[in-house]
């Protein structure tokens, strides 16, 4: 008995040596870690410089587009705002502050939001509910902006633009009831895109920049417009294609020419939707 106990003691005796010949090589392994750390963070670290940036096109410098654009801001009455989804403001190639930079200060007021209550954005509340404010989002209940009888030249107008990826926009529609209020109108007949360097849903879907350009030439009664704003957009699509970026053709155009390289959905919605670009109806 006495014998078994002693072996039994010897036994643990030496497993706890071992666990602390063991502890002392990990704390030792550990203290070498840490004098690796330590010599790690007293290292230099090289703080990463943000690229100069033009204030007035907000491109960097090395790439600003302000040679494109107009001299002097183009005079225009209709006064725009943007309702732009967040995920719009950190895209490098946006065309709002190119429209913005074409125009005098305070004719592109842009607000940046998912939803907008009239508690939180008392400013765009009022134009909504002012007459003379129009909503350009297409839709079954909006009128062509071409065939309205109003002269826009003899009373200042507003125009709403909302601005994000077509379900993006379509999301911010429905939930804000705001952008309800003011009369709803849409672009009759939009040429082509030239913003090539960013796929569209279908071969008539236009960038924000090209939808207000449409726009305010028809409510200026001035063409030219149109030409000035397009400039520096024809110019940023040009460098980037210039420097390796590809032309981006609708989802419609790959489609109906077999090019459409994903998977295609299996969600009954998402196929209905696929279904109308192949047969050009509206999405």
């Amino acid at each position: 008995m006495n014998t078994q106990f002693n072996k039994d003691t010897v036994e643990e005796m030496n497993e706890d040596d071992d666990e602390d010949e063991e502890e002392t090589r990990e704390r030792e392994e550990d203290d070498g870690d840490d004098e690796g750390f330590l010599v790690l963070s007293e290292l230099p670290v090289e703080k990463s410089e943000r690229r100069p940036t033009c204030r007035r096109c907000c491109r960097p410098l090395k790439v600003c587009l302000c040679p494109y654009l107009p001299p002097c801001p183009l005079d225009v009455s209709t006064c725009l705002y943007i309702v732009q989804h967040p995920a719009e403001e950190s895209r490098v190639l946006r065309t709002v502050p190119l429209l913005a930079a074409c125009l005098p200060p305070g004719k592109c007021r842009v607000f940046i939001g998912r939803r907008f209550s009239e508690e939180r954005y008392p400013e765009l509340a009022a134009v909504c509910k002012d007459a003379h404010t129009l909503l350009l989002y297409p839709g079954a209940a909006a009128e062509n902006l071409e065939d309205l009888s109003t002269d826009f030249t003899s009373t200042a107008h507003s125009v709403i633009l909302i601005d994000g990826t077509w379900s993006q926009a379509k999301d911010m529609f429905l939930r804000n009831a705001l952008l309800r209020l003011p009369r709803q109108v849409q672009l009759r007949s939009a040429p082509s895109s030239q913003y090539v360097i960013r796929t569209q849903p279908t071969n008539m879907c236009v960038s924000t920049l090209e939808c207000a350009a449409a726009a305010l030439s028809i409510m200026e009664k001035n063409h030219s417009i149109q030409e000035v704003l397009l400039k520096p957009l024809q110019a940023l699509c040009s460098f980037q294609l210039q420097h390796g970026a590809q032309i981006h053709h609708s989802k419609e155009h790959l489609i109906k020419n077999g090019q459409y390289n994903k998977i295609m959905p299996k969600n009954k919605r998402k196929i209905r939707r696929m279904q109308k670009l192949l047969t050009n109806q509206n999405i």
